[in-house]
């Protein structure tokens, strides 16, 4: 009795199972893989090891105007990665662009075309009117980026996630999402150049004035003196400059749809004050006025949406079955399909998730306003793979298109 009474007492040998935790710092890839691969018996949906499903995006928060030191302002938040955006606007004096003198457009009044614009029946004037607005986007692309007046900046702050230290340079991440911020606001035009320009209109000096000082030109009997006058001598004096700054402050996944997010809340929120140029002192001139400030008039609203592809390792065996031929694949039931999958396209990746994937594939959209709906492509990008086809590209589209009425509405609410 006693040796047995002594083996009762005898602790149980230990578990060889491993906690979760362990399992996905060791084995990240199974980890993962056991979660969107379940056994066919189990009839469990794939399932992501945050809880989300493949399609499913993380909450997201918006807050504008919380800096008060800047012309506008933006707090996203995309699960746990949060960014913070600022805009300040700076001005640019046209005499202190270098450019300027032989990039100085001509008014449109004083062309030939201008003159013949008037003279148009109704049909030939829409038309016209239409070309115009081409003519005047492409006129704000090239103010935009010629003169440099929308500057993003994006940094990391130190702390974010593990591996920013303090003291150590920008890191290659900040200045590879800095450049396509700023690409994706040239490739969009989001913000108008006129928005910009800061004119400078001359006074009306009376038809005396105006026939002495135009007495060796020729003016157009089709439009009133005055209206050809002003146009003709109206200028730009200076334009602003937004300064975007961007700062991570909080790392876990997918930074550029967050950056990207609060830099479209922070361009709502920013106001310019009403500047004219002062002919008596030679310079701006800005109100103080709160009530005189104007907002924006963006051009729609992009929409980014980030996506990364999960690739089973059919090598190791786990519960992937390589099928050479796609007929029999076709022939095979929903249950036994279930266990070949053998990748997954993931919404909105984490950082977790991010370190386990290669091709990553992201989608800029937007809708038109005019009722419709219609989705529009602003930017397609994929790289790092080829696993994804021109029918999943389709499949990630709408799932954009989804994701943009829900960030259109918190958008709106902040």
């Amino acid at each position: 009795m006693a040796p047995a009474a002594a083996a009762a007492a005898q602790p149980a040998p230990p578990s060889l199972s491993l906690p979760p935790s362990q399992f996905a710092r060791l084995q990240p890839h199974a980890y993962l893989l056991a979660h969107l691969s379940p056994p066919p018996s189990s009839n469990q949906p794939s399932i992501r090891a945050n809880g989300r499903a493949p399609s499913q995006f993380r909450v997201t928060s918006a807050n504008t105007g919380s800096l008060t030191h800047t012309n506008g302002s933006a707090v996203v938040r995309l699960g746990d990665t949060t960014a913070v955006c600022g805009v300040r606007a700076e001005i640019l004096h046209t005499e202190d662009i270098a450019s300027w003198s032989v990039s100085r457009p001509t008014p449109a009044s004083s062309s030939p075309t201008g003159n013949k614009r008037r003279k148009l029946t109704d049909s030939t004037a829409k038309l016209s009117a239409e070309s115009e607005n081409k003519e005047e986007d492409g006129d704000d692309e090239s103010q935009i980026q010629d003169f440099s007046l929308l500057v993003p900046n994006l940094s990391l702050s130190t702390g974010c996630a593990p591996g920013f230290i303090p003291g150590a340079p920008p890191s290659a991440l900040a200045q590879s999402l800095s450049h396509q911020i700023l690409t994706l606001l040239h490739s969009t035009r989001l913000v108008r150049a006129e928005d910009l320009r800061i004119w400078y209109q001359p006074p009306n000096l009376g038809p005396e004035e105006l026939e002495r000082h135009n007495e060796n030109e020729q003016m157009d009997v089709d439009a009133p003196q005055g209206e050809v006058d002003l146009e003709k001598n109206k200028e730009i004096k200076a334009f602003w400059v937004l300064y975007i700054d961007i700062m991570i402050i909080s790392l876990a996944g997918n930074p550029f749809d967050a950056a990207w997010a609060a830099v479209l809340a922070a361009l709502r929120d920013t106001k310019l004050a009403r500047a004219w140029w002062d002919v008596d002192n030679e310079m701006v001139v800005c109100s103080d006025a709160v009530s005189e400030a104007r907002k924006l008039s963006l051009r729609g609203l992009p929409i980014s949406s980030t996506f990364c592809v999960f690739e089973a390792d059919a090598a190791s065996g786990w519960r992937a079955v390589v099928i050479p031929d796609a007929e029999e694949e076709k022939e095979l039931d929903d249950s036994t399909r279930k266990g070949i999958q053998r990748r997954w396209v993931l919404a909105d990746p984490d950082g977790y998730e991010e370190g386990l994937s290669q091709e990553r594939i992201c989608v800029v959209v937007d809708k038109e306003q005019d009722g419709k709906g219609k989705t529009v492509i602003m930017k397609l990008e994929k790289n790092g793979g080829w696993a994804v086809d021109t029918k999943e590209l389709k499949t990630l589209v709408d799932i954009s298109a989804q994701r943009w009425e829900d960030l259109k509405q918190i958008l709106e609410q902040c």
